[in-house]
């Protein structure tokens, strides 16, 4: 079944993480997990776009800014964009300490309105990236698609919240990866909508082995999972 992956990483995480994963380490998951095309951020995301000019066809880049960095976050999604062709733009709440509904967050999110970008945010984990929070910003740009990472993540609090809240705000899109439910996305399939639930892995932090495995077990038949794994996210890249 082809596969395209909504959310990955390259390079290394320390801390509490502790995760890397190389390059070539990278394609080669890929090619194990027979995954056409992967959407990649990185800190930098200079390290995303060497990846993408090395892999022009499996890579689309998603530029990570931090919305407290003002203008110079702007001015780095205009760079990922102009110079580096990337499609879209990672906000993490969580990592870097804001609301997703702060205002410091609307001159981005106004960048990717005006550029069509779609806009992958994390969520899960309080006080920051609450899906009730990334809710209020969908309700304020609803031009702009909003794909909600992780759809609540471990939680089963946050996770039917990731639910609710994407049934309520048509521009919200949820991703599958970390989250441990595999009923769950059956359930986002039939309440949220067919086009609007997509897979993702969360390379290094989670495996595709696991996170293919739990949206291949959660009862959707095989051309509902085709529009999981592939199709949604190929009609996001691509408007």
């Amino acid at each position: 079944m082809k596969k395209i992956d909504a959310h990955t990483h390259i390079g290394e995480y320390g801390g509490i993480f502790n995760v890397k994963i190389l390059p070539d380490e990278f394609i080669a998951l890929m090619d194990e997990f027979e995954v056409e095309k992967s959407v990649c951020c990185a800190l930098p995301n200079k390290e995303a776009a060497d990846l993408k000019k090395k892999y022009p066809d499996r890579i689309e880049g998603a530029c990570w800014v931090n919305p407290h960095e003002g203008q110079k976050a702007v001015d780095e999604v205009k760079r990922a964009v102009d110079d580096w062709g990337f499609c879209a733009i990672k906000l993490h709440p969580l990592f870097n300490a804001f609301l997703p509904n702060d205002r410091a967050v609307y001159p981005i999110m106004e960048e990717a309105e005006d550029r069509k970008l779609p806009v992958f945010i994390h969520s899960g984990h309080p006080p920051f990236s609450l899906p009730w929070s990334i809710g209020e910003l969908a309700e304020n740009f609803p031009g702009v698609r909003i794909i909600m990472v992780h759809m609540g993540h471990g939680h089963g609090v946050y996770i039917q919240a990731a639910i609710d809240t994407a049934k309520r705000y048509p521009n919200i899109i949820l991703e599958t990866s970390g989250m441990p439910m595999h009923t769950k996305i059956k359930e986002a399939y039939e309440e949220v909508g067919e086009r609007r639930v997509v897979y993702g892995s969360d390379i290094p932090f989670h495996h595709p082995s696991v996170e293919i495995q739990r949206v291949m077990v959660s009862g959707l038949s095989e051309i509902q999972l085709q529009r999981v794994f592939y199709d949604n996210i190929a009609e996001i890249l691509k408007s």
